[in-house]
């Protein structure tokens, strides 16, 4: 059993403390929050001691610690807890700005860190990639990346994101590494701001589509919007030359409607902690395995290299020019 720390009682710190009391080989033995009820409450669902940033990191019972406090933490926290020998499991994105996380390097370049790219991990983008890598459709050519939300977060989260690229996108700039095998040199992306004024008013964009190209020639294309209206909307076709692989939405049950109309099947899954459930559980078994001697299968590497992107489709949404990387 592998004694953890778990840094941050929010929503998807809830989420990691769940998965890991259940993992059979990892402890839950403390719980780090500054706000101290939303701590209390966490620790005594799990029956785990509350603890201070300092006795998580300074107690060398505790072996590895999960980082899903706010943003602006995750890379002071990372580098304490690399300098303290723990593992990291840590929450997008490494941080919000390029040249910071860059600075990072001496001390993650190396370090056991998972970075929480938890759509590596779900059942049915493993099995596209398995497909692609088995060479089923031929070698690979384009991708095409369909990410869009159920409805806009309120402005007041906006705000501290980091904006759509950041904050949304990266999941899909994280993807389209993996499966394109190769890094993109070419960025151009364009932007609006079509589902609320008040993202707009922000500085952000709410609708974007993205188009990324390797030295290769593979290409990419992403779209992302806040706004789906008909659940969360996740899909992912790869076209080789050979044929096409297409993973697609995941419904909320397999029932179908039969009338005159014809067949309805049921809704789509509508948000994110209910269609990647499998995934963060897979991801927290990927850390145990780390705990065991397993190297992370996504680390500090993959999170720079995914902000980069995400500058980059910044930069030219304000450009209005191809960035090349």
């Amino acid at each position: 059993m592998h004694r953890i720390a778990l840094i941050g009682a929010g929503r998807i710190g809830r989420i990691h403390a769940r998965n890991a009391a259940l993992n059979d080989r990892l402890t839950l033995a403390g719980i780090v929050d500054p706000m101290a009820d939303s701590a209390a409450s966490l620790a005594a669902e799990w029956n785990a001691p509350v603890l201070s940033l300092d006795e998580a990191m300074n107690d060398p019972s505790i072996a590895g610690v999960i980082i899903a406090s706010s943003t602006d933490t995750h890379l002071d926290y990372s580098i304490r807890a690399a300098r303290a020998g723990k593992a990291i499991f840590c929450e997008k994105p490494i941080d919000q700005d390029l040249d910071r996380a860059r600075s990072g390097a001496a001390d993650l370049a190396d370090a056991r860190m998972l970075l929480a790219f938890n759509r590596r991990f779900d059942p049915n983008f493993q099995a596209l990639k398995a497909r692609l890598d088995s060479g089923q459709v031929g070698g690979l050519e384009s991708l095409q990346i369909t990410s869009n939300d159920p409805s806009p977060p309120p402005p007041s989260y906006v705000a501290v994101s980091g904006g759509l690229f950041k904050d949304m996108a990266i999941h899909d700039f994280d993807m389209a590494r993996w499966l394109l095998g190769e890094e993109p040199v070419e960025v151009y992306a364009a932007g609006s701001c079509l589902v609320d004024p008040e993202i707009g008013k922000l500085g952000d964009v709410d609708t974007a589509r993205t188009v990324l190209k390797t030295a290769s020639g593979k290409l990419c294309v992403i779209s992302n919007s806040r706004r789906s209206g008909f659940g969360y909307d996740q899909r992912i076709e790869a076209y080789g030359s050979g044929g096409m692989v297409r993973a697609d939405n995941v419904l909320e049950s397999t029932v179908q409607v039969w009338t005159e109309t014809g067949a309805a099947p049921d809704r789509f899954q509508n948000f994110f902690l209910e269609r990647y459930a499998e995934a963060y559980r897979r991801e927290m078994t990927h850390f145990a395995d780390m705990l065991d001697g397993a190297k992370a299968s996504v680390g500090y590497a993959d999170g720079v290299a995914a902000l980069a992107l995400a500058e980059a489709a910044a930069e030219s949404v304000k450009s209005g020019r191809v960035v090349r990387l």
